[in-house]
């Protein structure tokens, strides 16, 4: 590269680059995004040989950069229409597959058969906790026990529930 060439892309971007990197900003709505594509600009107006013989190295350098944030924006829309897609469709056969939905069906069974055979006052603190939404002390009160019985009930039955999750999963 020629000396003349380097101090001409020098003074380019030291008069135009903080207006460059505005101008991206806002068509990319992303200033790291907008520094990334200057810097890119830089480098494509490096390798060109006549950098010096343009009449407008101004518009040029402003141009180039547009055209490159309107390609990174086409990727950008393109990157996540394809992201998309792919959830949508791995959501919709993880969520509909029979087999999936008879597992589960098959797991939620065995918990509920795992919390009637609890002891009577464990399945009753741990109901009243699950489905009333009740405090543990509401709760003590409501069964005439302390607050640790209650937290032992309730520790117990989340237990026997894992376990049974667990082994539900692996048969």
């Amino acid at each position: 590269m020629t000396e003349n060439k380097h101090s001409f892309l020098e003074e380019l971007v030291s008069q135009h680059g903080p207006a460059l990197q505005r101008f991206l900003a806002r068509k990319l709505r992303s200033p790291e995004e907008a520094a990334d594509v200057a810097q890119e600009t830089y480098l494509r107006l490096h390798k060109l040989e006549d950098l010096g013989k343009l009449t407008n190295a101004r518009a040029f350098m402003f141009q180039t950069a547009s055209n490159m944030a309107i390609d990174k924006l086409r990727r950008t829309i393109l990157h996540e229409k394809y992201v998309e897609f792919e959830v949508q469709k791995e959501a919709k056969q993880d969520s509909s597959s029979p087999d999936r939905i008879l597992n589960a069906e098959e797991q939620l069974q065995h918990i509920y058969q795992t919390i009637e055979g609890l002891p009577f006052k464990c399945r009753q603190a741990f109901l009243l906790h699950r489905k009333t939404g009740l405090s543990y002390s509401a709760i003590a009160e409501e069964m005439s026990i302390s607050v640790s019985s209650v937290e032992k009930y309730i520790l117990q039955a989340l237990k026997e529930c894992r376990k049974a999750r667990s082994e539900s999963q692996s048969d």
